[in-house]
């Protein structure tokens, strides 16, 4: 049978009750706990497959705005389920829903368009993103579900954490704490069979060393940025918590939209130009939104929460960003690396002003036609500067699974 809902982004409620479902199904085999709760008191949920000593834990849900890895972590378990070599050697954890929180504010679970996506976008502030938070935060202000999330690799010790990531446009990459050799043929084989395009330039995995195209490890401790301003550090997220285990980290990334434009390793004609100039565009933008927000701060006199909260976390990035791509030399000189920065700079100032803009509807605010019509603008600018398809969810789904299964299988024979 499948637990898989209809073909849109289950809700975490929805996710849930499939994983009890499956877990009452093989009792002896599963189990479904509550692990703890968030800031706003609701259940995160953990379901175990197996008994064996060597474990792996796969996160979904970190981020709200990338809802592929909740149907990516039914199915993986449905697949864990029929396939006995799956578990033979290895015990699978599944954090349902990293930030149950978030996930309750992003509100597209079938997005017709990018612009439709966005009607209903969230994503919180730093500090408050359950994996990212230690990187931005001292120990003893870190949100629950961070806790939560630390306290279970304390408990399982795994080999290899898996967290389910994702774009809204763009390709697939990997991220890794530590090289996976191997990894990157089985990726590679997936992405095109189900012509899911690869990031080879992804500006998230800036200036890092690549074990193949679109499999990205992260730098050492002694490594720069690539972005100096950036408050965020990879290597004090909790994708690092499991090294005191012996353990690795893989961030697998597919896209909700694809563009074919992500993977050219042709070299940029221009790159430092055109960084100079996707930077003041994003500067441009960005302004653009500030405008609208310092206009409407005196009518929102003590409305306060995570919308406003994050959008406006996401304007005061954009500065420091902006003077990195100026004065900084380009971390990579392909198409496909300025390509991603392009996309970057459309995203921070539109997922800005698409959160002010659900603040200001919900308040009334008179400036919220003006903000409409930014992200309308905005978003279908994007679509068609990129060329996005969509990727069929169970595309989507397929791919990220395809790929966890394949960090299990490298990631166990590097440990044994």
């Amino acid at each position: 049978m499948s637990l898989l809902p209809e073909l849109r982004y289950p809700t975490v409620s929805e996710l849930v009750s499939s994983a009890r479902a499956l877990a009452a199904h093989r009792p002896g085999l599963s189990a479904l706990r509550q692990v703890g709760v968030s800031r706003a008191g609701r259940p995160l949920h953990l379901l175990s497959m197996g008994h064996a000593r060597h474990a792996v834990l796969v996160v979904a849900g970190a981020h709200s705005n990338e809802p592929t890895g909740g149907s990516t972590a039914l199915a993986l378990a449905e697949r864990v389920l029929h396939e006995r070599r799956l578990r033979a050697d290895t015990s699978w954890h599944f954090l349902l829903c990293a930030d149950p929180d978030g996930a309750s504010l992003h509100v597209t679970p079938a997005p017709r368009s990018l612009h439709d996506y966005h009607l209903g976008f969230f994503r919180p502030a730093g500090p408050e993103q359950p994996e990212w938070s230690p990187s931005v935060l001292p120990p003893d202000r870190l949100p629950p579900e961070t806790r939560v999330l630390t306290r279970v690799i304390d408990e399982l010790r795994p080999y290899l954490q898996v967290t389910l990531h994702g774009t809204d446009l763009g390709g697939s990459w990997v991220q890794l704490t530590k090289d996976l050799p191997g990894l990157a043929e089985p990726f590679a084989k997936s992405a095109a069979e189900l012509h899911i395009p690869v990031e080879t330039g992804a500006s998230d995995a800036a200036g890092w060393p690549a074990s193949g195209p679109g499999v990205h490890v992260m730098p050492g401790p002694g490594a720069g940025a690539a972005y100096p301003s950036m408050p965020d550090d990879a290597r004090h997220s909790t994708w690092y918590h499991v090294h005191r285990y012996g353990g690795l980290t893989a961030v697998v990334e597919v896209p909700m939209w694809a563009s074919d434009l992500v993977d050219d390793p042709a070299p940029h004609p221009a790159p430092a130009a055109e960084m100079r100039r996707l930077a003041g565009r994003l500067l441009r933008d960005s302004l653009e939104v500030e405008r609208v927000l310092t206009e409407v701060l005196p009518r929102l006199q003590g409305v306060d929460g995570p919308l406003l909260r994050a959008a406006r976390w996401a304007l005061e990035l954009v500065p420091g960003l902006a003077a990195d791509w100026m004065h900084t030399a380009p971390a990579d000189n392909s198409m496909a690396y300025i390509g991603s920065v392009d996309a970057f700079a459309r995203r921070l100032p539109l997922r800005a002003a698409a959160m002010l803009l659900r603040v200001l509807q919900e308040s009334g605010d008179r400036a919220a036609p003006r903000l409409e019509r930014l992200v309308a603008t905005w978003s279908d600018a994007f679509a068609e500067r990129f060329r996005a398809r969509w990727v069929p969810l169970e595309h989507q789904v397929e791919h990220q699974s395809r790929t966890v299964v394949a960090a299990v299988r490298h990631a166990r024979d590097r440990a044994a």
